[in-house]
């Protein structure tokens, strides 16, 4: 098994008030990931999300799908996973 991976995502556009982050929620636990998604007070969306690589890769294809007209940037970090997350959620 691949060791699992965190992704550290800033998307950018008209990504606040269409849903989004339920929809990541939806997808991540659809994928077994964990971690969680919130909007930024500068309009972005920040999510950090843990888990196989393979599934990450899976998530990040999932938002592009759906919200491909609504994303102008994704500025996408990787690194090791730390392991503090029990679940996904939503935080504000």
């Amino acid at each position: 098994m691949d060791e699992l991976q965190q992704v550290h995502i800033h998307y950018s556009g008209k990504v606040q008030g269409i849903g989004f982050r339920q929809t990541v929620r939806s997808f991540s636990k659809e994928l077994g990931l964990t971690g969680w998604v919130k909007n930024l007070k500068d309009g972005r969306v920040e999510i950090i999300a843990e888990g196989e690589p393979a599934k990450l890769d899976r998530l990040q294809k999932l938002l592009k799908e759906q919200f491909e007209i609504y994303i102008v940037h994704a500025d996408v970090r990787i690194q090791k996973a730390q392991g503090k997350f029990q679940e996904f959620s939503v935080v504000s």
